[in-house]
């Protein structure tokens, strides 16, 4: 039975721009993502966000920028009446061969410890490949939502969609955030 939902940030729980995220003002929340978490969290789930954010370690970001910018993402989720679990960063470089950038699993099962909860109780969503591998290489179930990566908002910039991420490497496809909530929480299952 899945007892954790582990989130990518960017892509998921708020727009993705490639010019990264770099201030709480760029920071704008995918339509139903934050009711999603707070009914995840009503549900009795524990909730948290495990994120590649390199932006930081390019200098583009700094980690002032990024504890605003999680300050807002907490902010928004009580104003739903939720609040994270966890939330973990690697403001690492991809040449950095670190343990915690993903497709590594290293922020997904360090959070995991933490959290005192197994792979096999634990979900995964994200909207990238790298999401996928870092779910697998932990042990934990992998959901792609389709949107994400290649989703728009007025007058946000995004990334453009992530080619050749098949559809077989989730144990799950969503449109959206709020759309795997909707199913999961109707089935009980994941």
């Amino acid at each position: 039975m899945t007892r954790l939902i582990l989130l990518d940030r960017d892509g998921v729980i708020n727009y993705d721009s490639p010019a990264f995220i770099k201030d709480v003002d760029e920071w704008v929340p995918i339509p139903g993502a934050l009711e999603a978490i707070a009914a995840l969290k009503t549900s009795g789930y524990l909730v948290a966000v495990c994120t590649n954010q390199s932006g930081v370690g390019r200098g583009i970001v700094s980690e002032a920028a990024l504890r605003r910018i999680h300050g807002r993402l907490a902010e928004a989720l009580a104003e739903h009446g939720a609040r994270l679990d966890g939330i973990r960063y690697c403001p690492h470089l991809a040449e950095d061969d670190c343990a915690c950038r993903k497709p590594r699993p290293g922020m997904l099962t360090a959070t995991m410890r933490e959290l005192g909860v197994a792979a096999a109780e634990t979900v995964y969503v994200g909207d990238r490949r790298r999401d996928l591998e870092a779910a697998r290489a932990a042990g934990c179930k992998a959901v792609l939502l389709k949107e994400g990566a290649g989703s728009a908002a007025a007058g946000a910039g995004t990334a453009a969609p992530e080619a050749g991420v098949p559809r077989m490497d989730a144990d799950e496809v969503a449109d959206d955030l709020a759309g795997f909530v909707r199913r999961l929480l109707r089935s009980g299952r994941c």
